[in-house]
């Protein structure tokens, strides 16, 4: 099965998300340098579902990601029959990732798995998020923001920013400068680097699910932008970044909005935030908290996973930290100025405006026996 077969496959079933497609896949595949797996789950000769994840090689050792940390990547994990318990499914997964993937790692988040169904069977950490539901009327998601963040979006719209999409090659320069400048703000280097916010748009823009915003000031300036993508009836925002300078000007609540706006209009009926800040409670979400799984065949492999993740923490640490030094030294004035090189952009300019239905009958469960490899592409 080639990718571009795995994307018409997919269309069948009502859980999947924009990070099963293939896009996205092949998206992991070059900034994670890992091979992608697509594996059938069955029941004799019956498919019930997909996994779709990554392998990925640490010092001879095959990992097992759907997702892993690090890799900006929303909700992977299965898709399958509404009929198929995913705990069950996912018991079959296991099975597969250590013997027939020779995996001694299996990392794993799906959006539809619910905490109470995995019990004590498996380790976890709770991953929040923040949800909005997008089949209320636009009225009521706007009343849904607190009182300060509708304040916030209209001195903005007073203000005279100007919401813009965006689908020029130099959206990833004015986000990313941008990102560097809140995180300096804490001493810290970005997370992930330029080049995968270009793979990201080189890999998705095609497929007509990614939104890039920027937005504008009343010269036209950029002084903040958002990226969210999204397929079927759920979106993401994948990240956002702006001027500290110029955020007296409020564009994060505009661009929040649009996105709101947009994702709407698409028949959209969820939009998760990305992530369980606190302060994305102020745009009317709801939080969720989806179980983040953990599973090694080898109890040591848990531990030095662990130790790895508190090292890159530590490196990210120290490298915000010399960064800001260089700043206080510099003899020609700050590595980058707070309020960045701005420049005019340019594009489509759009101005910022102003049921869930009953629950399907529980239909008749299936039991998953086996999964088979469906597709792996060397990296």
């Amino acid at each position: 099965m080639g990718l571009d077969e795995w994307d018409s496959t997919l269309q069948q079933f009502p859980d999947r998300t924009i990070c099963h497609s293939s896009a996205w896949l092949t998206f992991l595949s070059e900034t994670q340098r890992g091979e992608i797996a697509i594996a059938a789950l069955r029941e004799g000769i019956s498919v019930l579902g997909y996994f779709t994840g990554l392998i990925i090689q640490r010092f001879g050792l095959r990992l097992l990601g759907s997702p892993f940390p690090g890799w900006s990547t929303g909700y992977m994990g299965l898709v399958l029959k509404p009929e198929v318990p995913r705990i069950e499914a996912l018991e079959a997964l296991q099975r597969f990732a250590f013997s027939d993937l020779r995996c001694i790692h299996l990392e794993f988040r799906d959006r539809h798995l619910a905490a109470n169904a995995v019990g004590d069977r498996y380790p976890f950490l709770n991953y929040d998020d923040f949800e909005l539901d997008l089949t209320r009327d636009e009225d009521e998601l706007f009343k849904n923001f607190s009182y300060d963040c509708r304040r916030c979006a209209r001195k903005g719209m007073r203000l005279g920013v100007v919401i813009q999409e965006a689908d020029d090659a130099g959206f990833a320069d004015d986000y990313y400068g941008q990102v560097t400048d809140v995180f300096a703000k804490h001493k810290l280097i970005p997370t992930h680097g330029k080049d995968r916010v270009a793979a990201l748009i080189r890999h998705l823009q095609p497929t007509g699910n990614l939104l890039l915003l920027r937005a504008l000031d009343p010269d036209g300036h950029c002084i903040a932008t958002l990226i969210s993508v999204g397929m079927h009836n759920r979106a993401e925002v994948w990240s956002g970044a702006s001027w500290r300078t110029y955020q007296h000007l409020r564009p994060n609540e505009l661009l929040v909005w649009e996105t709101i706006r947009y994702w709407k209009r698409r028949s959209v009926q969820f939009l998760n935030m990305g992530g369980g800040g606190d302060y994305k409670r102020r745009f009317g979400g709801y939080r969720i908290s989806v179980p983040w799984i953990r599973t090694s065949r080898y109890p040591i492999v848990d531990l030095l996973r662990s130790g790895a993740a508190m090292a890159v923490q530590a490196r990210q640490k120290w490298l915000g930290g010399l960064h800001a030094i260089a700043n206080s030294v510099s003899l020609s004035g700050p590595v980058r100025h707070a309020g960045g090189p701005i420049r005019q952009a340019q594009g489509q300019v759009r101005q910022s405006g102003n049921e869930r239905g009953n629950r399907p009958p529980k239909p008749k469960r299936m039991r998953p026996s086996s999964f088979t490899r469906r597709e792996s592409i060397p990296k």
